[in-house]
């Protein structure tokens, strides 16, 4: 066998192709060949009636609107396409109320109000029998003392809310069952719970069940009319109502006559509570009898006046505004009178002695915020979708202007209500009247709502148009005079609300003011977690609007604020900190890289390295790693060593970042070198840096890659014997490396390419004849026989230590370590015929063991290629005699078998071959 000779410089030569200088990027859009090629694209595209481009396609589901949840509304009686929407809002409200006032597991209710109008209604076998009200009422008048004594249960929630379900159960059955009497009489007692204020947290999801037992009622009567008008007891139909603009003109005689006598049982309800739940729950049906539904609305609100109990009254006023929304059009004056009186029921709260409520004694404030969902619900059906005009409008009939012209010019508005009012109005109008709204909170000081709230709401509304703000200085001013006054929890929500006009706007003055008042209020104390919350969002919104981070650190007081923080809140504003500092290039300040290092070290500290799997402590450990890979201490190269030993030492458990520290310490290495001074002492220490980093990284793999990477560096340095040294541990590393590397499998792959980079390495390492110069291909190979690999990656790691053994054959090497003192195995065994003799040897058992190897690959398919790219390998590597070209015959063959006879690889590969044959081998390449 004899090698086959390359001129390296030749071959390049000849496979390169002709380059010339472009004028303008050849991808950018202004480019000829990019202007041609969409040219031809749209062209083709107008030719291709199938052509489908799906970024442009229509969204074929973004139309559907889907309600799930069986205990969403039916929309049967909707009027228009807005009642989806309105549905899937009011679900959504109810679960706000449920989740913003949650119970715990045992709730004492009255037993007069739950197990009179339950217990005897429904047993445990499902089955119910009926107690008249009227009978119930005249148990408690003989014996009083009954009632009194067992005046309340404790049961557990989840009972209360079964019993509930069983029953809307209940008159469900028996509206299908054709006892629709049955049913009414059980909705009333339904609705009779909501008389019962005594468990006031639980209030609102009592209001959330009941309701839907009520709405469900309501439906079904809707439904039974509107069959009722469009068809006859035979089944013919009468007519058909459209449920949008259908007049009480198209409806018979008989449905008209039934839907008054439905109005009738329920004003015929003894209490005023359950009456007005009714009328409200089958309202919507007043449109068969009446063409203005909404004049009826106003006499419920009046009824509503006579509720005695707050919270009783606001949650009849909430359902009163939900159900309205059935109709097809309305005008919003009975809200705004609902509004108002809910407004002076608030007033007279907040001035009358705490024991005048009874049971909410000493709990004013958490009366009013168990009405605030009322409000919030009302206010913003006042104002959904207002026009500017409308709302001006509404805000004079609510009290607060004079006129459509002089807005927020009226009396004080209670706080609770002035919160929800500025929430729901135009941002024009929040805009154009801000310094009017802040005199109007100043002067509207109750107990109702947290003015700073207020504040904080009126900022956030302005910040959605910054550049509409009508005298921004004076709005500015105003906040700043208030907060003053302020301690440190309600400052920081304020400020935060108007940090974003200030820093828009540029005024430095105002936020070195800010920053003054949060030092003065933060200093010598523990944060709570709502400062640090709202401390938090101040800091990143300081972060976010500056580009440079040392201008951000020479803010007055901003690391005085800063150092005042700790716990999440602290580490993420660190994480901010070190991802700005990495964003815009390489960090060079001593100073700053100091800091940032500390804030480093308290992320390090925070981090869970025990669950790296986590995705906040794998984003803090890339945000350490990348500041430490962008410090750049310029020429200073022992000052950034020592930065890169201060990181191991402190940040050293993070896996990412030792990996980091290996590379920088190499790239440092290879600045110094490339400085054209002598560094050698410096490399060399660098290069012990990162000989005691290797070890500690988990994965032999990655160990082998960074000490290959290593060894580069040090033939860069002349370190010829350094060279060796990380060469013999990465082949440590590769014989201490198992197919099971502890749970995880390794990446053949990974394997394969790390391998080949060795083999290219060598390539430039000077052999030692000491040891042998084939001493690191044949350890490769005792590693291979040794393991259980796959046939598929030995074929391949066998392939790349024959090219390696012709490659070393060359008298030209195609690349030589860039270091005038190291000289190549070219030149070292220049004519010497031992060497080549050597290297033939080698090379003639790895080529028997390649043959045997593929053999026993399992996979026809990667059998035939294997094949090919062995037979490819040994006709690149040798002169083809008759040994190389009967073992290319044996790989054809087997190729033949395992691959489609038309396989393109297959056929160039005989024909590379045929082209290569030596004339005495000519009669025999019929046989390939």
């Amino acid at each position: 066998m004899e090698f086959r000779p390359r001129n390296y410089v030749a071959e390049e030569q000849s496979h390169s192709l002709p380059r010339s200088r472009a004028d303008i990027h050849p991808f950018s859009s202004s480019s000829p060949q990019s202007i041609l090629r969409q040219v031809d694209d749209n062209e083709e595209n107008r030719n291709n009636e199938e052509f489908f481009d799906p970024l442009r396609a229509p969204d074929s589901n973004a139309s559907v609107e889907t309600v799930d949840g069986h205990d969403f509304e039916s929309s049967s009686n909707g009027n228009d396409d807005s009642f989806p929407v309105q549905t899937k809002e009011w679900t959504s409200f109810k679960r706000f109320l449920m989740q913003r006032f949650p119970v715990s597991k045992m709730i004492s209710v009255s037993s007069t109000f739950f197990f009179s109008q339950m217990s005897n209604t429904i047993v445990r076998s499902g089955k119910a029998h009926e107690k008249s009200s009227s009978s119930t009422h005249l148990e408690e008048l003989d014996d009083p003392q009954k009632f009194s004594e067992t005046d309340t249960k404790v049961i557990t929630q989840q009972e209360y809310v079964s019993r509930l379900h069983e029953l809307k159960d209940e008159i469900n059955r028996g509206w299908h069952s054709e006892d629709r009497v049955k049913s009414l009489k059980l909705s009333i007692k339904v609705a009779r719970l909501l008389m019962d204020t005594s468990v006031s947290n639980f209030y609102p999801t009592l209001f959330v069940l009941v309701t839907d037992v009520l709405n469900m009622l309501g439906d079904m009567v809707w439904e039974r009319i509107r069959q009722k008008a469009e068809f006859a007891e035979d089944g013919a139909r009468l007519c058909s109502l459209r449920a949008e603009n259908f007049r009480t003109s198209d409806v018979p005689i008989d449905a008209k006559e039934t839907c008054y006598n439905w109005f009738c049982k329920v004003g015929s309800i003894r209490e005023l509570l359950p009456r007005i739940y009714l009328e409200l729950a089958i309202f919507p049906c007043w449109r068969f009898l009446i063409e203005q539904p909404v004049e009826s609305l106003q006499r419920l609100v009046m009824m509503t006046r006579g509720i005695g109990d707050p919270l009783a009254s606001a949650y009849c006023r909430l359902y009163i505004a939900h159900r309205a929304q059935k109709l097809p059009s309305h005008d919003t004056g009975y809200l705004i009178t609902c509004l108002n009186d809910i407004t002076r029921i608030f007033t007279r709260i907040s001035s009358t002695k705490e024991s005048a409520h009874g049971c909410f004694a000493g709990s004013k404030r958490s009366l009013v915020s168990l009405m605030e969902p009322s409000v919030e619900f009302i206010m913003k059906c006042i104002l959904n979708d207002a026009s500017q005009r409308r709302a001006g409008k509404v805000l004079v009939e609510l009290g607060l202007g004079r006129s459509q012209e002089e807005l927020f010019g009226g009396s004080p508005c209670v706080s609770i209500v002035l919160h929800h009012l500025l929430k729901q109005l135009p941002i024009d109008i929040v805009s154009f009247h801000a310094v009017d709204i802040l005199h109007l909170i100043k002067c509207s000081n109750d107990n109702s709502y947290d003015q700073c709230l207020n504040y904080r709401l009126v900022g956030l509304r302005l910040s959605e148009q910054i550049s509409q703000i009508g005298s921004v200085e004076a709005v500015v001013n105003e906040v700043i005079q208030v907060v003053s006054e302020y301690g440190l929890d309600e400052y920081l929500k304020v400020v935060d609300a108007y940090l974003d006009i200030v820093l828009q706007n540029q005024m430095d003055g105002h936020l070195k003011t800010i920053l003054e008042g949060i030092s003065k209020l933060a200093s010598d104390k523990v944060l709570a977690e709502d400062e640090l919350a709202s401390l938090q969002s101040i800091l990143v919104k300081l972060l976010s609007h500056f580009k440079d981070l040392e201008h951000v650190f020479s803010l007055n007081h901003f690391l005085q604020i800063l150092d005042t923080m700790h716990g999440n809140s602290r580490g993420i504003v660190n994480m901010h900190i070190l991802d700005m500092a990495t964003r815009n290039g390489y960090v060079h300040d001593p100073t700053t890289i100091q800091l940032l290092f500390e804030i480093s070290q308290a992320l390090h500290s925070d981090t869970d390295l025990v669950n790296m799997k986590n995705d906040d402590n794998q984003q803090q450990a890339r945000l350490i790693s990348r500041f430490v890979r962008m410090v750049d201490h310029g020429v200073e190269y022992e000052r950034h060593l020592a930065f890169l030993m201060e990181c191991r030492g402190a940040l050293g458990s993070i896996v990412e970042l030792k990996e980091i520290l290996v590379h920088s310490s190499n790239c440092l290495a290879t600045k110094a070198l490339k400085d054209g001074k002598k560094h050698t002492a410096f490399v060399k220490t660098c290069m012990a840096f990162s000989e005691i980093t290797i070890p500690s990284i988990p994965g032999h793999i990655k160990q082998l890659n960074l000490y290959l990477g290593t060894a580069e560096v040090a033939l860069l340095g002349g370190l010829v014997s350094h060279s060796d040294g990380l060469i013999d541990s990465a082949i440590n590393c590769l014989q201490s490396s198992d197919w099971m590397e502890g749970s995880r499998t390794l990446d053949s792959d990974g394997m394969l390419s790390s391998i080949r980079k060795l083999c290219s390495l060598l390539i430039m390492v000077p052999g030692n004849p000491e040891v042998g110069i084939l001493h690191i291909p044949k350890s490769i190979l005792l590693i291979i026989h040794s393991r259980s690999w796959s046939p598929r990656l030995k074929a391949r790691i066998l392939c790349a230590i024959i090219s390696l053994s012709a490659t070393l054959s060359q008298e030209r090497l195609p690349y030589h370590a860039d270091h005038t003192e190291i000289m190549g195995n070219d030149l070292l065994f220049f004519g010497d015929s031992s060497y080549v003799c050597e290297l033939l040897s080698l090379t003639e058992s790895v080529l028997q063991n390649l043959v045997d190897v593929i053999e026993q690959e399992p996979s026809r398919a990667a059998r035939g290629s294997l094949s090919l790219e062995a037979c490819n390998c040994i006709a690149s590597s040798f002169k083809i005699n008759e040994h190389v070209f009967s073992v290319c015959s044996k790989l054809i063959e087997t190729a033949k078998l395992c691959l489609n006879a038309k396989d393109k690889y297959l056929t160039s590969t005989i024909s590379f071959l045929d082209k290569n044959l030596p004339a005495a081998a000519v009669s025999s390449s019929i046989a390939i």
